[in-house]
This record gives C-alpha cells, structure tokens and sequence, in this order.
C-alpha cells in the first residue's frame, strides 16, 4: 500500500499488515452508489472478517490505494470487485481525511450511478440493499445504526455538501 504524510504526498510504500498495526496515513477511496434517477443509495452490512469494522454497514464501496494507483483507478477497481459495477462513469465528489486512531486516511470520495444488476463479493459485503435518500440521512443521523465511522462521517457531509449545492 502506498504511505503518505498527514498533508497527503507519498513518502512510501508498507504491507497493509504494517500499515494496519502502526496506523500509518494511508489513502482510500469511497464510491457512492445511486440509482440512475439518484432517488435511491446502495446499503450494505460489511461482513464479520474485514479488518476495519467487521459486521458494520455502510453505503461506500472503497478501499485503500495500492502503491502506484490512483484513487481514481482504486474506486474503479473497488467498485468492480465489491458491487460488480464495471463500465460506469464515476464522478468525483470530494476530497477529505480521517482519523480514527489507528485509522488515518486521505479519502477520495466518488459518486457511480447504476441501476444495477450488482454482484456482492462474498468476502466483503454480507448482504446489501437500496434505500432512498431520506431514510439514508435518518440512518447516518442516529449514533445507534451500526454504520462504519467513516462511511458516517463521508455521508454526512455529502449530505451537507449536497444541500449547499456543492455536489
């Protein structure tokens, strides 16, 4: 995986079990999947064996980005290998960090549109379903929904951003 600095350049490379274990700033990406009319969000519940927030849900597909990648290509590949989205045109959203400690990540965030069909890799997404808007901003506002942190925080400013007209 690549290893970056807290500003966001790339000072490296490390295994992900070392990028893990020492909390290293790593990058990421998220992709935002809506329906073709945008009324809906893909949801799903990650499953048990992932090594950051098993069992939580989420509505980005995403993952680190490997040394020499783009996060561009990452979401592409992501979104491919997570949900089966291939060939649609993601469209960035914007760019942010977080920090969960050990986590520390630059993000890349992406919004696809697809009506589907979608296929779930088993050794990532248990089970997934789509929710309209309104009842995605209800889930991310309650502390009690079982939501990876930073799915959370991504969302809510989406939702921010988007109600400001920024996206």
């Amino acid at each position: 995986m690549a290893v970056y600095d807290a500003e966001g350049a790339v000072v490296g490379s490390a295994p992900r079990w070392r990028m893990r274990a020492e909390g290293l700033w790593h990058a990421a990406t998220g992709v935002l999947v809506r329906s073709l009319d945008g009324t809906r969000v893909f949801v799903h519940r990650r499953t048990g064996t992932k090594d950051v927030y098993p069992g939580l849900h989420d509505c980005l597909a995403g993952g680190v980005v490997a040394a020499g990648e783009t996060p561009q290509r990452c979401a592409e590949r992501e979104v491919a290998e997570e949900l089966g989205v291939r060939g649609a045109r993601l469209v960035p959203l914007f760019r942010t960090r977080f920090v969960d400690p050990p986590v520390r990540y630059h993000a890349s965030l992406f919004e696809v549109r697809t009506d589907g069909p979608l296929s779930l890799q088993p050794e990532e997404v248990a089970e997934g379903w789509w929710t309209d808007l309104d009842e995605l901003r209800a889930r991310v506002a309650d502390p009690a929904w079982p939501m990876v942190p930073d799915g959370r925080a991504f969302t809510a400013e989406w939702f921010r951003r988007r109600d400001a007209g920024e996206v």
